[in-house]
């Protein structure tokens, strides 16, 4: 198979009984003798924009030196192990989000740079977003050119969510067109199903639950022969990956089930599929990103780990006032200790998601290595409502296009705008100007 240079398809499916499953990159699907760079295998980065809510305490985050061999901080320090892999990139602001209606504007300028109309009523308009930039050059060729996630649903809410700005600003990262926002789903079965198939009503799911049908059996016979035919890395690949889909889905019948079948504990609100515990629901949005990633199901995801104006408490890390109530911290030392663990909780978590990325081999490195993923939050002193500096990090190689392993200080305010093109020109969108932008961040 090899030697022919006759090699599997990059998009080769398992298909079985209405199912098809996307496979991720195979050793098989690069002929021999052949640079991996010239094959159809060629690997393409993976965006990813993952957001958290009410800024930073900036003194616990930004390191006090700069260049590579910087002492991280408490806030990031969950994320040292991986210190080759990334950059902290310090003094980049928002103007775009420099009014009084810092909540509304935070999510809906972090990934354009770009003010909307203030508009209490159906005439929003915005900017279209980076991702969605993306997602219009390299996500065309994927099963799903984008995916947009979230933890807390509030799109119901109408009228003024902050100042002269509508709910919609609020309620997503992502912008399809200046008029179009796209909406962040929260219920892991309902991203599952998008990703793997399976539709249905609440009732027909719960159907096939009882009837303990995993959607994988359906294509284990095809998978045994399949494999045969394949070298021993690969069926250890394809093993692993069916899996974490397998473990993934039991994750979301348990949730389910506790739902259906404990009706003291059910929140009417909540959709079936969402666990009751935050981390959790966390670990289950950014498991199905993985493997999103690694069946390149698709290459570009915003998720949002809670919203603005959140009062989500956190008793996990001894904190049981609201989230955005401790953010109004006045500079009491009491209130600003509660908000570093709160986002020291928010970064272990996001490094979780992080060490799965890396624990994946993925051509010539892992699928870490094959992404550009971008961590933070559109305000900066959570007291201050402020948009600078803003608390940035920037992990992972982009498929050996990004220089990583560096505190990148900027000593006067620099548009936020220039990573978001630079970002842009790494995963190989040609894009010319995004928001206010006025360069690239050459550093990286």
């Amino acid at each position: 198979m090899f030697v022919t240079k006759k090699h599997l398809n990059r998009r080769q499916l398992l298909r079985s009984a209405g199912v098809a499953l996307s496979l991720p990159l195979l050793d098989a699907m690069i002929p021999a003798l052949t640079v991996q760079a010239q094959t159809a295998a060629n690997v393409q980065p993976r965006l990813g924009f993952v957001y958290v809510p009410h800024g930073a305490i900036m003194s616990e985050y930004t390191p006090a030196t700069t260049g590579k061999d910087f002492a991280f901080k408490t806030i990031l320090k969950p994320l040292e192990s991986y210190r080759d892999h990334l950059n902290i990139i310090s003094g980049l602001g928002h103007q775009a989000a420099d009014t009084t209606a810092v909540h509304s504007l935070s999510p809906c300028t972090w990934l354009s740079g770009i003010r909307p109309k203030a508009t209490l009523g159906s005439d929003a308009l915005a900017a279209v977003t980076i991702d969605q930039m993306a997602a219009q050059v390299i996500g065309q060729d994927t099963p799903l050119p984008s995916l947009e996630l979230a933890t807390e649903d509030h799109s119901g809410l109408i009228g003024a969510c902050d100042r002269d700005y509508g709910c919609i600003y609020m309620n997503t990262l992502s912008w399809r067109s200046p008029t179009t926002p796209n909406p962040m789903e929260i219920n892991p079965r309902k991203v599952f199903e998008r990703l793997f198939g399976q539709g249905g009503t609440v009732a027909q799911r719960l159907a096939r639950q009882a009837e303990d049908r995993s959607i994988l059996d359906a294509v284990v016979q095809q998978t045994r022969s399949f494999n045969s035919s394949l070298g021993q890395n690969d069926q250890q690949k394809v093993s692993d990956y069916l899996e974490n889909i397998r473990e993934i889905e039991r994750r979301l019948q348990q949730a389910e089930s506790l739902i259906t079948h404990n009706a003291e504990l059910v929140i009417p609100e909540a959709p079936s599929g969402i666990p009751f515990v935050y981390e959790e629901h966390l670990r289950l949005m950014f498991d199905l990103m993985v493997l999103a990633y690694q069946a390149e199901i698709t290459r570009v995801a915003t998720f949002m780990m809670a919203r603005e104006l959140s009062n989500r408490t956190y008793p996990q890390v001894g904190v049981f006032e609201g989230h955005h109530a401790t953010s109004h911290h006045q500079n009491n030392a009491e209130k600003m200790a509660k908000n570093v663990l709160i986002q020291t909780f928010h970064v272990s978590l996001f490094k979780e998601f992080v060490d799965k990325l890396a624990a994946i081999p993925e051509g010539d490195g892992t699928l870490l290595d094959n992404s550009i993923l971008l961590y933070g939050s559109n305000m900066s002193n959570s007291n201050a409502h402020d948009h600078y500096p803003l608390p940035t990090v920037l992990l992972g190689k982009g498929a050996g296009r990004i220089k990583t392993g560096q505190h990148i200080r900027y000593t006067e305010r620099t548009p936020m705008s220039n990573l978001l093109l630079t970002m842009l020109h790494k995963a190989g969108v040609d894009a010319d100007k995004v928001g206010d932008s006025t360069g690239i961040v050459s550093e990286v």
